[in-house]
């Protein structure tokens, strides 16, 4: 046996095997779930199930803790109670029972309140931050499953087209039209598509692992209710999004910041005021034999310490809080802006291969692979059709996948402000 005979033999049997794994098992179903994991997920259930994740359970958490440290804040210093005794010795002792009450002045309270309240709508904004992008998590998650899927599929029948190019061809080299030289191609054919199913199979392994992670399920037991992969829904304009930047929410984040750090400004410069203390006890005098009241007031003097450094370094981080609202409505605008129009490009480009270039092309694979069976074309032209046809919608659920990327991206920067075709938003 020549060394070219081996390494036919050893084509014909991979090409065999990648065509023989493709049939045994119908890519287009996933793999069945357990019991009660069975029901099919679509979009909005898995964005639900994403916002039951601990990550955001534990935003919630800390949002209602904000709220308490709203209602602690409020509260007025307590009382102390002091108890004095001078002397040891019998009928000459003096004992001082007497309760001390700070008094705040400045506004420290109302100040405190405020800041409480400040830091309570940044956690706020922070948990609807964390469900916003756990949201474009989920849609991009979801659509990388399908297209991972659909591009299996795409495999599948690539390598099906292979195994039948292999019988063509051996039929024309049995009847002596073609050199056996178009078996070899043939052959060599089928492993590549072999090749190229195994890696989509791997591909969308990852992607199932990626969205069981997001959503808290199994990768095995997964079933997506879609059945094919659909175009995202359309946006509004992009004049019309960024004219409701001031509703963004990376920018109403950046705003709450600042709000909280004018309110900082504001506790810091409260501090300044000295806080009044009122005495008021009683005074028993064994000697003497009688009591008398107790009246004091006490109040720091700001000689030294006026807390100028906290006053200066809260102004300065307002300041910084305030630029960055600014940077943070021009990083919005330009993303924004670049999301959206990926968007577009992408979504055009789909919808344009799917219904121009994908029918032109298998169409040409089809006359070509007749008319080679007819010997009006070489089998080099046979491999190029199907190639072209393969690229051709490889670049579909590419494109697409990109338009949901960008989709998922908008929904991330711009939340509740983009329309849906279908439902309310989740």
């Amino acid at each position: 046996m020549t060394i070219n005979t081996r390494r036919l033999c050893a084509a014909g049997f991979v090409a065999a095997w990648a065509i023989g794994c493709a049939a045994a098992a119908p890519l287009s179903a996933p793999p069945s779930a357990p019991t009660g994991l069975s029901s099919a997920i679509d979009l909005p259930a898995a964005i639900r199930l994403a916002f039951e994740q601990p990550r955001l359970r534990a935003a919630s958490f800390d949002a209602e803790a904000g709220a308490a440290a709203v209602e602690q804040a409020g509260h007025y210093p307590n009382p102390t109670l002091e108890y004095l005794r001078e002397g040891e010795q019998a009928g000459t002792r003096t004992t001082t029972v007497q309760i001390n009450q700070p008094i705040e002045l400045g506004g420290k309270r109302q100040a405190r309140v405020a800041l409480a309240a400040s830091a309570a709508a940044l956690a706020q904004g922070e948990l609807a931050a964390l469900r916003q992008a756990a949201r474009a998590d989920a849609i991009a998650a979801y659509a990388a499953v399908l297209v991972a899927q659909e591009r299996q599929r795409l495999a599948a029948t690539l390598a099906e087209l292979a195994g039948n190019s292999i019988t063509v061809a051996a039929r024309q080299v049995a009847a002596g039209k073609v050199s056996p030289i178009d078996a070899t191609r043939a052959r060599l054919a089928a492993v590549d598509a072999g090749m190229e199913l195994s890696i989509a199979t791997a591909d969308l392994a990852v992607a199932r692992t990626r969205l069981g992670a997001l959503i808290g399920r199994p990768a095995e037991t997964l079933q997506l209710a879609s059945d094919g992969m659909a175009s995202p829904p359309a946006l509004k304009p992009l004049a019309t999004l960024l004219a409701e930047a001031r509703d963004a929410m990376p920018v109403r984040l950046a705003r709450t910041q600042l709000a909280t750090q004018e309110a900082q400004t504001q506790v810091e410069r409260a501090a300044r005021m000295p806080d009044l203390t009122l005495s008021v006890g009683t005074q028993k005098t064994d000697d003497a034999g009688r009591r008398q009241a107790v009246l004091g007031v006490s109040l720091p003097l700001p000689l030294f310490n006026r807390n100028q450094g906290n006053l200066l370094a809260a102004l300065r981080r307002s300041d910084k809080a305030r630029e960055e609202v600014a940077a943070a409505e021009v990083a919005f605008g330009a993303d924004l802006t670049a999301a959206h129009t990926r968007f577009e490009q992408a979504r055009n480009e789909a919808l344009l291969l799917r219904t121009d270039v994908i029918p032109s092309a298998e169409s040409a694979y089809a006359l070509t692979l007749k008319g080679y069976e007819h010997g009006k074309f070489a089998f080099l032209d046979v491999l190029d059709a199907q190639r072209t046809w393969a690229r051709i919608q490889a670049r579909q659920w590419a494109a697409l996948g990109e338009a949901w990327r960008a989709y998922a991206d908008v929904a991330r920067l711009a939340g509740a402000a983009i329309e849906q075709e279908q439902g309310k938003q989740p």
